[in-house]
């Protein structure tokens, strides 16, 4: 709890007087360019802090109830409209209510937080507060009174040592009949008693309460009671007349005699007609001549004395009215003013003098204002000017004349346009509480007298000290006799008029006055609140704490706190909280409905039908608020809704009243501060006035609470009161909007402006006619309809009465009268018909500032307007009343005629009345028919449902209507013939339909015969009428004939033909019913029409289709056709036939070797014409084998007899037979002829297998073999190159030279330096021979880098042949290729590889002529001359891939001879084979994995499957149909002989050239050792067993073979398993594979010869198929060729690829299908060669 200020002098000056202190401010820098520090976002309380959140309910001062809460969903905020419709029956009963919006909806805020500056109102709490201000202001006014007349009042009396109030006193004595009935009643005591005072004598307080009452106050109350009236009555007629009615006896209704009347208040007085002409419109007649009271008698003039009061408590008393500031009424300024928002504290703009500087006195000179009567204006107290209202306060340029060129406008009227009242000369601004001054010893004299309204003897005008009027001496009442020397007030500053207003405060930015509200609030409430002990610091504030202290201030005499609130800003200089379309485009909350820019208008807002923006209505406008900064009791102009959103700060409390107790609130405020509202009935409209709810509440008034925090938004209802208060620093912004509910309040509201003389934010009728053209649904005109109905009565109303008074001053017929032909001469008054938008001056009324949209009466002389009720006493020019009703000088203007405006209202209340309209026809439809027709219903149903609107029996027809349809379309099933046609083909689609069960019950249902009887039954019981229902009566009478006629039929069916039962049936399927007649008709028909089509098809001779005679036959067995029926046992014996022929003709085709006469001799069996059917697919797929199979034969044939031409030119390729064999294997079975190309493939591909063997690629698919030999001719390109001649030694060009005296050779220009036995450009890492010195490629001699040592010496296996160098590959010698070559001729076909290998024997033999001149037969041995030379070219024969024994062996010895390096010489060379390591099997493999020897101990799941090979046959049968060519022959002798070939036979010796006809050797006999001979033997006792032959090699026939090894088969167990492994034995050219795997074997290593070359580059697929290792791989693997190192034997590398490939072909035999063998093996082989 806030803890009360404590008491005593000191503490109340400290105490009791709290204001703030604005910044200084330069007013002449427009807010726009101002900029400052940026507010800290993150130190004010947001959306989702925790601050944010309501806490658990509180108990509030004054025990009021919570307002309602709502927390929409998502969905339910979508649309603020729809939203509201929801709300509004609930939360309307309390005036206002929060929304909570969902956590996801949080809106940036969009205000530049450097440049948002704003100007604050000051407020003082003790002033708002209605009570306090009457208190002050009549304690003030009494000091007044009493320092005039003598006495000074400077503090308060004292009673039971208690200070009185003087106040509460006056007040207590009012209420109970006054002085003279108190005391003769002696309620003194009474009294005393309420005014807290307990003394035990209470005659004694009586006699001291009466004392004081009689001394201080009974004076000034006799002095009110004769100068009040007349005051008052002044200050109405200054203004025009009175603002309403007013809650006492107005003045003007006193009887004043005239003479003591001013001048401007006597009956002559133009203003009067229109003071009485205004009470008139309000139900309040005024009288004039009804005679004052008589005057209080003089007094006579006191001496001078001191001025002021004091309070016993010596606070000092400081009065609202004090001369320390100006001050400004909110109901006495000029024309240009703005609204006051929802939560504004005040509305009241500059004084027309200017605005006087905060805290500063600024007197006014003696000199008149311009007005047009010549009152001066006085600076106002406490005067605001709002900063988007002129240029001069900081605002850039933000006048009203701007806002109008920018398409805005006020809510008020222009500053521009200040009208006078008619006939007063009078300004609307009323005079506001007089300006002290200090004493002048020279007394300044008034320029005009107040009463006679004369400027005359200006001596004798006496100046007030407060006001600065003037008024003759001896027009005072009572009249002075001179001129007094001391502060003289005038009557009007001591009966006192209740005006109040705000100061301006200072201009700040955000951060500025957070800083400012933060520390006001913490310098305020520290000291107050009490030490909490356990947190050794005080307590915080409460809300709670934070309310009871405002409610404190508010009521308080004593304790005056000031704070500033920054109220009404403008959104459109300022800038709107919320993202707007023009700054934020792309922002989704810029277009957000809930968006206060976009809320306004929304499509159901009625504000959208608003031409211009209007500030603080349409726009938003802007808060910043402080601690007890608050928002006075009103409600909203208009009466409209109100929309206010907390964008973040600290709480904000409302109170709220509903709109139901508005006019009891309005009289609870009436009788609670009377005073106030006797000067000002517009009071309410000011926004300076607070009440306190308990008050309220004890007068009846529901009041309501709520607490609204940021990111929450409140929303008050249509003439809902509400007040509040801030409880530290927060921003807010409002906008004002209008659901078509709001409409009849809009209304109520312009008619309550009006009676005050307020002015309307907008024209109501303007809106309502705008409506209406822009929108004419019927959602529209339900609402519109009464409010235009509304303004038409109105209007018509005026007119009539203008017209009445129009004919009283002059009885005419009138061209004004509805329907009158009189002649435009008869009336003089000018009357206008014309639909045109009027600027906003031209369209008010000068006298009650209505908007006169629909009609106006305007002057010709000083162009006012003004509203039919007002035409006739309008001040507007010097005519008279007659003359201004009748005479040319005046014009009456229409909108729209008396016609068009009840026409145009028509439309829209007959569009309203739709929906009634509807529900009448409906009515009378079902009230005068007894069946009402079915037709008429479903028109009325549709009209209905094109109404937009909900309609009560509308749902209950639509029912009734569909019920009724129903019925008809049931009914139509049995009487239209196009739903039969339906009917047949769903019937059709239900057969193959899943639900087609459930379906035909259902329809067996509808269909039955008793359904008519109940569909006519169930027409009866609904009541309606339809053309259908005498159809059905009729069609049931129908039903019942032809049921007769039917039976009639059936009884005797020869009497009828097809033609009868069809027609027949035809009528009955008609009806749509099930009836057994039908069925048994059906039945009949069906099959008379079966045996008819039997017969048409035996005479025409059609032929069908195996299935399309199956189906003839079923149907004669569904219909029961007897079996003995001729026709049908016909067509059955023609199904038996057409089965047969297609179960033989499947089975051959399906045949794994189709028997092609058979299959001819089927189809030559259909072709020829035979009867039965046959499947169409199975025919066609006949034709197509057998011409595949006949165009196939072609082809073979041409092919075989090619290849038996005598000119190799004129056979056939090797690729084309590839093509077609390759077709072959595609077709189930294979034509005739095929054995036979078969047979010369295999043996072309013998040829080529002979080949691979020669180049050591025996395993190696067969397309390898051109690719491989394309290898070899490049590289004995290089190494055979004749250009290549013996040059000295040469270093690389990247090294430097070798220390060495050697003489080292030079290249010609021309000459390129090649290297190496590969004779090619340096390329890698080079190695130098120590001997020679000659450089090798490490990558030819495969030597890792790594190896290689700095200080290691390197000998070429040149220099010494015990270097081995590595070979991928075999080299052949040139004698086997030749003997190769000489085979070509008796191939079957053209080989791919001739021109290959002829280039390369050609090659081959042009060097060894070449080198043959170094050859010396007679004399072998050289000089060592010779031996670089002798070098150089060894070097280039161990480079080439051809063999070339002769030179080779000659120059190897010779070398050794003259150079022996190695310690032996080196063996005569007659081969060269591949130094690759041979790889381990897979057994091997996994006895090395599992560390056994013996094959046997290998697991039983692990082991590989046994080699099943089986012999082939060699039944003479196999080989019928071929050729005699010899076939290869059977293996004899010992087991060993049968393995390896037996003893050597010119069929197997190396070297000799084998017949034409011998096929290539079994893969598995073994080359011989090397030089063929066995071991032990030593060839080389004589270097040259024997000179060569001329033209041949000395090797190259005469050397013997020596015989095969076998001990590397019999060590591996192979020897047992290869007599019965042909695997190169010639297979069936049927492709039988159940002869034995033998021929999948053989077939495997045919597919894997013949599969297709590998795609890319040549070089490296042959890299890849030799194994070559490249550079990196070399590093790595650091492999080197030396001594030490083993190279493996023939037999090894042999037994290794054997292993190999018995593996691959083991895989290869597990196919899945016999069919599908070769695919498999050739897949197999293919991932072997890969691998």
């Amino acid at each position: 709890m806030v803890a009360p200020p404590s008491t005593g002098p000191q503490s109340f000056q400290t105490q009791a007087t709290v204001k703030t202190t604005a910044p200084p401010s330069h007013t002449n820098i427009p807010y726009s360019a101002r900029k400052g520090a940026a507010l800290d976002m993150a130190s004010v309380e947001r959306k989702g802090h925790p601050s944010s959140r309501d806490p658990p309910k509180r108990n509030r001062p004054h025990g009021l109830p919570e307002a309602p809460v709502y927390r929409p969903t998502e969905e339910e905020f979508k649309d603020p409209m729809e939203f509201m419709r929801k709300i509004v029956p609930e939360a309307s009963r309390y005036g206002i209510c929060k929304v909570i919006p969902p956590d996801s909806w949080n809106p940036d805020f969009a205000i530049d937080l450097e440049r948002f500056h704003f100007k604050t109102r000051r407020q003082e709490l003790n002033s708002v507060e209605g009570g306090t201000r009457s208190n002050l202001n009549y304690l003030d006014q009494l000091a007044k009174f009493h320092k005039q007349y003598g006495t000074n009042l400077n503090r308060f009396p004292s009673v039971d040592k208690r200070p009185l109030d003087l106040y509460k006193l006056k007040k207590a004595v009012e209420v109970r009949g006054g002085f003279e009935k108190v005391c003769k009643t002696k309620k003194w005591a009474e009294i005393g008693r309420d005014l807290g005072y307990s003394g035990k004598i209470m005659s004694s307080l009586s006699t001291s309460l009466k004392n004081s009452y009689q001394r201080w106050l009974h004076p000034y109350e006799e002095y009110l009671r004769t100068a009040k009236p007349g005051l008052h009555q002044q200050l109405e007629f200054e203004n025009g007349g009175p603002f309403s009615p007013s809650p006492a006896q107005t003045p003007m209704n006193q009887s004043v005699p005239q003479e003591h009347l001013p001048f401007m208040m006597r009956p002559q007085y133009p203003v009067l007609h229109a003071s009485a002409a205004l009470n008139a419109t309000v139900g309040q007649p005024t009288e004039l001549n009804q005679a004052p009271p008589i005057p209080a008698p003089s007094i006579e003039a006191p001496k001078p004395m001191s001025s002021g009061f004091t309070a016993v408590n010596s606070g000092g008393f400081a009065a609202v009215n004090v001369p320390s500031s100006g001050f400004t009424a909110v109901n006495s300024t000029p024309q240009g003013f703005v609204k006051r928002e929802v939560e504004n504290g005040v509305g009241t703009p500059n004084s027309l003098g200017g605005t006087p500087a905060p805290g500063k006195s600024t007197p006014v000179n003696g000199s008149l204002h311009d007005l047009p009567n010549g009152h001066a204006t006085n600076p106002l107290k406490r005067t605001i000017s709002h900063e988007s209202l002129n240029g001069d306060n900081g605002s850039d340029a933000g006048s009203i004349d701007g806002d109008a060129a920018n398409g805005r406008r006020s809510k008020r009227i222009k500053k521009d346009a200040a009208p006078t009242v008619a006939g007063s000369h009078m300004g609307l601004m009323r005079p506001s509480t007089p300006r002290m001054r200090t004493k002048n010893p020279q007394r300044k004299c008034g320029d005009k007298c107040q009463n006679c309204g004369k400027t005359e003897d200006r001596e004798s005008i006496l100046g007030c000290d407060s006001c600065d009027l003037g008024y003759h001496k001896y027009c005072l009442d009572p009249p002075l006799a001179q001129m007094p020397d001391y502060d003289w007030q005038c009557p009007r500053c001591l009966v006192g008029t209740g005006e109040y207003g705000f100061e301006e405060g200072g201009i700040y930015s955000l951060k500025q006055f957070q800083e400012k509200a933060n520390n006001f609030k913490d310098n305020y409430f520290t000291p107050r609140m009490p030490f909490d002990p356990i947190l050794n610091t005080r307590k915080k504030e409460s809300e709670d704490d934070i309310e009871r202290e405002f409610w404190r201030l508010v009521e308080s005499l004593t304790d005056t706190v000031e704070v500033e609130y920054g109220a009404d800003i403008h959104s459109t200089t300022h800038g709107s909280g919320f993202p707007t379309v023009e700054k934020q485009p792309l922002n989704s909350y810029s277009k957000d409905p809930w968006n206060l820019n976009v809320l306004p208008f929304h499509e159901e807002s009625l504000f959208r039908h608003i031409k211009t923006d209007v500030s603080g209505m349409t726009v938003p406008w802007l808060y910043v608020g402080m601690v007890f900064s608050t928002f006075c009791w009103h409600n909203e102009d208009h009466y409209t809704y109100s929309a206010n959103y907390q964008h973040f700060g600290a709480t904000k409390t409302w109170y709220g009243i509903p709109g139901s107790d508005a006019y009891a609130f309005e009289d609870a405020m009436k009788r609670a501060v009377p005073e106030l509202f006797e000067t000002q009935p517009d009071l309410l409209f000011q926004l300076v006035t607070l009440l306190p709810p308990d008050q309220l509440r004890k007068a009846g008034v529901n009041v309501y609470a709520l607490d609204q925090r940021a990111g929450q938004i409140v929303i008050t209802f249509p003439q809902a009161y509400h007040a509040g208060f801030n409880h530290g620093f927060n921003f807010n912004e409002a906008v004002n909007f209008a659901p078509s509910d709001w409409e009849p309040f809009g209304e109520a509201g312009v008619r309550r402006l009006q009676e005050f003389r307020r002015q309307p934010c907008f024209s109501h009728d303007e809106l309502l006619l705008t409506a209406t053209a822009a929108d004419s649904t019927i959602k529209t005109a339900k609402w519109l309809s009464p409010a235009l109905q509304r303004m038409k009565d109105r209007e018509l109303a005026d007119r009539q009465a203008f017209l009445s008074r129009h004919l009283d001053a002059h009885p005419h017929v009138c061209k004004l009268e509805v329907g009158s032909t009189a002649p435009e001469e008869n009336c003089a008054l000018n009357f206008v018909v014309e639909d045109e938008d009027l600027p906003e001056d031209e369209s008010q009324c000068q006298y009650c500032k209505a908007y006169l949209f629909l009609s106006q009466f305007r002057c010709h002389h000083s162009s006012k307007v003004y509203c039919l009720t007002h035409s006739e006493n309008a001040d507007c020019c010097a005519e008279d009343r007659q003359s201004r009703l009748l005479g040319p000088n005046h014009t009456l203007w229409y909108r729209f005629s008396n016609q068009n405006l009840v026409s145009n209202v028509q439309k829209v209340v007959d569009k309203a009345r739709i929906p009634e309209a509807w529900q009448e026809k409906l009515d009378y439809l079902l009230d005068n028919e007894a069946k009402p027709s079915l037709k008429a219903m479903h028109s009325l149903l549709i009209e209905g449902e094109k109404i937009p609107l909900f309609l009560p029996g509308l749902k209950d027809l639509g029912d009734f209507v569909h019920r009724c349809e129903k019925w008809v379309e049931e009914a139509n099933n049995y009487i239209t013939r196009k739903q039969q046609n339906r009917r047949k083909n769903e019937k059709a689609w239900r057969r193959t339909s899943t639900k087609a069960a459930n379906m035909e019950e259902r329809d067996k249902e509808l269909r039955s015969i008793t359904k008519i009887h109940k569909l006519l039954q169930e027409a009866e019981n609904l009541s309606f009428d339809a053309v259908q229902i005498t159809t059905l009566q009729e069609r049931a009478a129908e039903i019942n004939d032809f049921r007769h006629e039917a039976k009639m039929a059936l009884r005797s069916p020869a009497n009828k033909n097809l033609a009868d039962f069809r027609d027949l049936l035809e009528r009955g399927k008609a009806f749509q019913v099930d009836m057994a007649e039908v069925n048994e008709l059906e039945e009949v028909v069906q099959r008379m029409e079966w045996l008819e089509e039997a017969r048409n098809l035996k005479e025409n001779g059609a032929k069908q289709t195996l299935a399309e005679c199956k189906d003839f036959v079923q149907r004669a067995l569904d219909l029961k056709l007897h079996e003995s029926t001729p026709d049908l046992r016909y067509y059955q014996d023609l199904c038996r036939q057409g089965e047969l022929w297609e179960v033989k003709a499947n089975e051959i085709m399906s045949a794994e070797g189709i028997h092609y006469p058979q299959l001819e001799a089927l189809n030559t069996q259909i072709t020829s014409g035979s009867p039965f059917p046959v499947n169409p697919k199975t025919l066609e797929a006949m034709d197509r084998i057998l011409s595949r199979n006949r165009e196939a034969h072609q082809r073979i044939i041409a092919m075989y007899e090619k290849s038996q031409q005598p000119e190799l030119r004129d056979r056939p390729t090797y690729v084309d037979v590839r093509e077609i064999m390759e077709a072959l294997n595609k077709m189930n079975s294979k034509p005739a002829g095929t054995p036979d190309l078969e047979r010369e493939l295999r043996r072309h591909e013998d040829w080529m297998r002979k080949g691979k063997k020669l180049f050591g690629k025996a395993n190696a698919p067969l397309h390898i073999l051109k690719s491989h030999m394309e290898y070899v001719e490049l590289r004995n390109n290089y190494c055979f190159d004749l250009n290549d001649t013996y040059r000295p030694p040469i270093e690389p060009a990247s090294r430097s030279g070798s220390p060495t005296d050697e003489v080292r050779g030079d290249l010609g220009d021309e000459e390129r330096a090649v290297f190496c036995i590969c004779r090619m450009p340096e390329a890698g890492m080079m190695i130098e021979c120590g001997v020679c010195h000659d450089w090798y490629h490490g990558k030819c001699l495969k030597i890792a880098r790594g190896k290689v040592k700095d200080n290691d010496s390197f000998t070429c296996p040149i220099c010494d042949w015990t270097v081995k160098i590595p070979r991928d590959a075999a080299r052949p010698k040139l004698e086997d290729l030749q003997d190769w070559q000489n085979e070509i001729d008796t191939l079957p076909f053209q080989p791919d590889e001739e021109d290959v290998l002829d280039r390369i024997i050609r090659k081959a033999a042009d060097f060894r002529a070449f080198v043959g001149q170094f050859i010396n037969p007679n004399n072998p041995s050289g000089s060592t001359e010779e031996m670089p030379t002798m070098l150089f070219y060894l070097r280039k024969l161990e480079g080439a891939e051809v063999l070339l024994a002769y030179e080779t062996n000659l120059f190897r010895q010779e070398l050794h001879k003259w150079q022996p390096i190695a310690e032996r010489p080196p063996p005569i060379l007659n081969e060269s084979l591949s130094t690759r390591k041979p790889r381990p099997t897979k057994q091997q493999k996994i006895m090395t994995q599992l560390g056994i020897t013996d094959p046997a101990d290998i697991p039983t799941h692990l082991r590989t499957k046994a080699h099943m090979v089986k012999r082939k046959s060699t039944d003479n049968s196999l080989n019928k149909g071929q050729s005699s060519l010899p076939l290869q022959p059977s293996i004899h002798g010992s087991p060993q002989e049968q393995v390896f070939g037996g003893t050597p036979t010119p069929s197997n010796m190396v070297g000799q050239t084998s017949t034409g006809n011998m096929p290539s050797r079994n893969a598995f006999d073994m080359p011989t050792t090397s030089m063929g001979m066995s071991r032990g033997e030593d060839p080389f006792d004589s270097p040259y067993p024997g000179p060569p032959r001329a033209g041949s090699p000395l090797f190259g026939q005469t050397s013997t073979i020596g015989p095969i090894r076998d001990n590397a088969f019999a060590a591996d167990g192979f020897k047992n398993r290869h007599d019965a492994l042909p695997l190169f034995e010639e297979p069936e050219f049927d492709r039988d594979l159940r002869a034995g795997l033998a021929d999948t074997a053989a077939e495997a290593e045919r597919m894997m010869d013949s599969s297709p070359p590998p795609q890319g580059n040549e070089d490296d697929m042959f890299a890849e198929m030799t194994n070559q290792d490249g550079d990196a791989a070399e590093e790595q693997d650091g492999d080197v060729v030396g001594e030490d190192q083993t190279l493996p034997t023939t037999e090894e590398q042999e037994t290794s690829h054997a292993t190999e490939a018995l593996d691959a072909l083991n895989d290869a035999q597990q196919g899945e299908q016999a069919a599908n063998g070769a695919e498999e093996d050739k897949k197999e082989a293919d991932d072997f060669l890969e691998s």
